[in-house]
């Protein structure tokens, strides 16, 4: 990125103006450099919209993405005419991170990680359209975007402790389902229950390194102990309502009277009906993804006991990072209720917020920040209000460095999977492309991104997690 035009506010926030409008970027001088100055444009153009309160921002793990950055954090008023994007969501609708707590430790499972990779991957359906062994009617999808991990539940998919650790617990209100095509759902149909392709991934972790103590114990994690990561989202429904949105509203945009910097930013006021409707099915599309990440939670649970009759599985935490939430927030000393935009951000709640789980609520949220594959990953916990500055939000992951087509040329599935397996982690995928597009040489350093993250008092880190056994979509 071109920093000739942008001043530095410390070592980990940056500073530029577009349209009269503040943008801060949060990271390293040597992760801002290294952006696509893509990333610059389209936040400039996110500043350009209507009703936004405060800066618009991007995260240290930004990289270019559709309408928004990925990475990208903006807030709206709806009282002066602030805008929801299909564009500030991305088409991943809640892809997040549902992490689990075990009680098995390394010593534990050793002898078994390639049984455990075989399991999960012979149970999980991973990969570019493939269907679980769900099968659901209209109707039925009706449910699920309604109940959300509730419906799951009910269904014998998990256990009603789960739901406590949820964002939302569990379901989010305010979902259409009539507000969501015919198509849409028919493409949820046989996907419930299924992991996805690109980066998605499930994955058991050891915990390698604590940081903080304190917060450690409150997430009931140790030194040693096997977590497990579940990061995938709200499938062909997800994808098809940003699909059907960012066309409408591309269309509205002009009757609606707002001038699109950028026609991927298709928007609309939030209190209009346009608006309204489109946050009806996002909300639908929402409750879709936190009940597929509850099904593959019991599928891994009966995939693991497989192995390890003796295991036990607890939900630690289950976090969206594809969403616009409203949500209360102190500006200039005064609390607004502002609709918050994190496309490729998660939310990282202050400690003793009242939306915290009691277990979390000295410490802060949980918020997991996943490597890529063969990498690690962090565990960290939201900050007090004061520092952290971004709407309570923080990084969701390592961010992409290069392109999956500038992946393909430099690495070969094949070779991957078997330089990992010489490291000690056992890779299972349903296609060799797969692999290659997400080699952890397409991503930026993850400790970077994390230390950035900490630097900038986005969230403070927990514990470090190291990868043993990983299936891929």
């Amino acid at each position: 990125m071109d920093m000739t035009f942008i001043t530095s506010l410390d070592a980990y926030r940056w500073t530029f103006t577009s349209n009269n409008r503040s943008i801060i970027l949060y990271g390293s001088k040597e992760l801002i450099e290294a952006m696509d100055d893509k990333v610059r444009e389209q936040i400039s153009n996110v500043a350009k919209l209507p009703g936004l309160v405060g800066p618009a921002m991007t995260m240290p793990d930004a990289h270019w993405g559709y309408g928004f950055p990925i990475g990208g954090v903006a807030a709206f008023d709806p009282q002066e005419g602030g805008i929801i994007s299909a564009g500030g969501v991305g088409f991943d609708i809640s892809c997040g991170v549902r992490c689990l707590r075990t009680n098995l430790f390394i010593t534990d499972v050793m002898g078994h990680l390639p049984q455990i990779a075989d399991k999960l991957f012979n149970i999980v359906p991973a990969g570019v359209g493939t269907e679980g062994k769900i099968r659901l009617s209209i109707a039925e999808i009706d449910q699920v975007m309604e109940g959300g991990a509730h419906w799951a539940i009910k269904k014998g998919y998990g256990v009603k402790e789960d739901l406590i650790y949820i964002e939302e617990e569990g379901c989010i209100s305010g979902a259409m389902p009539d507000y969501v095509s015919d198509h849409a759902k028919k493409r949820q149909l046989n996907e419930m229950g299924t992991l996805g392709s690109g980066n998605h991934y499930l994955e058991v972790e050891v915990v390698d390194k604590i940081y903080d103590a304190k917060a450690a114990a409150a997430f009931g994690i140790k030194e040693g102990q096997i977590i497990i990561a579940i990061h995938c989202g709200s499938r062909g429904l997800g994808h098809q309502i940003g699909s059907d949105y960012l066309i409408l509203l591309a269309k509205e945009a002009h009757h609606l009277g707002i001038q699109l910097p950028d026609r991927e930013l298709a928007c609309a006021p939030i209190l209009s009906k346009e608006g309204q409707c489109y946050i009806g099915a996002m909300h639908a599309g929402i409750n879709c993804a936190l009940a597929n990440r509850q099904i593959i939670t019991h599928l891994t649970r009966e995939a693991m006991s497989a192995v390890i009759p003796q295991i036990d599985i607890e939900t630690l935490y289950d976090v969206s990072h594809n969403t616009c939430k409203k949500e209360k927030h102190q500006v200039n000393n005064q609390e607004r209720e502002l609709y918050i935009h994190r496309k490729g951000a998660t939310r990282a709640l202050p400690p003793r917020h009242h939306d915290l789980p009691s277990r979390y609520c000295e410490v802060g949220q949980p918020v997991f920040i996943g490597g890529s594959m063969g990498t690690g990953s962090y565990l960290l916990a939201g900050n007090p209000t004061d520092q952290n500055q971004a709407f309570a939000s923080a990084s969701h992951g390592a961010g992409r460095s290069m392109s999956r087509h500038q992946a393909l040329k430099k690495w070969r599935g094949r070779e991957l999977i078997d330089e990992l397996m010489h490291n000690g982690i056992y890779i299972r995928t349903s296609t060799l492309r797969g692999v290659a597009e997400e080699a952890p040489g397409a991503y930026k350093d993850v400790d970077l991104v994390v230390i950035a993250t900490e630097a900038s008092g986005l969230a403070r880190r927990v514990a470090y997690l190291k990868p043993l056994a990983c299936v891929k979509g």
